[in-house]
């Protein structure tokens, strides 16, 4: 099969006819019609033209006419017209874009323009083509991908309904030593983790695609930080670091609070993301600083570190997978602090400077 395109001709002069055909026919495969009637009538028919090339002076119905009703018609609407006329003022031109041509080429015809001209849109035609094929198979791709990482997640819960129970079998056993019960509490504490994971990752899932219905309630913000800070410890002592915590600019106590309404789950995720990610980028021997105050019916979390964040990333700092020169990072932990925060109806910050350090600002409805 000729991967030759096709050329579309209308006109009802025969001689302008046989200098199109002459031009174009060793190039392309070259259809005729004598009238805007028949033009409509073989511009519908399969093949379609790649092209058409459209006299506006002619009997029946004028090439502004054709080129509407080509135009109007989805099955039609995507060829190419441009229009071959003698006609040169503005008001014409203006005109034959208006209804939708894509070029015009004046009479007398010169064979250098028509040739240049017609492979022009020709080849736009095929890009254009080209991307939108590319575009279906991104969409497949994204599609497959949303489906193979729900799978899994389902896939991932199964085997922990089997250790939760082994663990609860364990357990029962009598007998046990200190050392027996540390191990599973261990066990233990890793599976949950592992199930966190999942279902974390779940909600982000439905977060990217606004599906996620949040439940608030009053969650004490110090309790989860100090959690976290707990949980960190290991990873605290290796990049020599400490968290202090601030309420209304004093240190906590025992029985210092702070409520915020959002979910336990949600508020968690998002705050060990934003200290781990400090952790990793501050400089050794200093603290990371959390500071909680209420202002204006706006509860604020505030992150702070001395470290710095990279110029390059400013912009795309909460953007998803942006990271830059940190060991192992992946750019999806702020990326899920930031929706977790708009899911759950608040906004997040980001500033960074040599002299200040690094703050991350969060801002929740009171």
């Amino acid at each position: 099969m000729s991967d030759k395109k096709r050329i579309l001709v209308v006109d009802d002069t025969p001689a302008n006819i046989k200098i199109l055909n002459d031009i174009l026919k060793n190039l392309y495969h070259v259809s005729v019609a004598k009238s805007g009637k028949d033009a409509i009538k073989i511009a519908n028919f399969e093949p379609k033209p790649d092209l058409i090339l459209l006299d506006i002076m002619m009997p029946d119905i004028d090439g502004y006419e054709v080129c509407r009703k080509l135009k109007s018609d989805k099955y039609t609407s995507q060829i190419p017209v441009i229009f071959v006329t003698a006609k040169v003022r503005d008001e014409d031109e203006s005109k034959g874009f208006e209804l939708g041509c894509v070029d015009y080429i004046t009479k007398p015809i010169s064979l250098p323009i028509v040739v240049a001209r017609v492979k022009t849109h020709i080849d736009l035609g095929s890009a254009l083509e080209t991307l939108e094929e590319q575009n279906r198979e991104l969409v497949q791709g994204a599609i497959f991908r949303d489906e193979v990482e729900k799978i899994t997640r389902h896939d991932l819960k199964n085997p922990l309904t089997g250790i939760f129970s082994g663990i609860d079998f364990m357990e029962m056993v009598g007998g046990l030593t200190e050392e027996h019960l540390e191990a599973i509490n261990t066990m233990k504490d890793s599976a949950h983790k592992i199930l966190l994971m999942v279902n974390s990752s779940l909600d982000l899932f439905k977060m990217e695609r606004n599906l996620y219905i949040p439940e608030p309630v009053d969650i004490d913000m110090v309790d989860i930080i100090k959690r976290i800070d707990k949980e960190f410890d290991s990873l605290f002592r290796t990049y020599k670091t400490s968290v202090s915590i601030f309420v209304e600019d004093k240190p906590v106590s025992e029985d210092t609070v702070f409520y915020v309404k959002g979910e336990m789950l949600l508020l968690y995720s998002m705050m060990a993301n934003l200290i781990k990610n400090a952790a990793e980028a501050i400089p050794e021997n200093e603290d990371i600083t959390v500071l909680l105050h209420r202002k204006n019916s706006t509860s604020f979390i505030a992150v702070k570190n001395k470290g710095t964040v990279p110029k390059e990333i400013h912009e795309s700092f909460f953007e998803k997978f942006a990271t830059s020169g940190k060991k192992n990072g992946t750019g999806v932990g702020t990326y899920s602090a930031k929706l977790i925060t708009r899911t759950l109806g608040g906004e997040i910050s980001m500033t960074s400077s040599i002299d200040d350090g690094t703050t991350v600002l969060i801002g929740f409805p009171a």
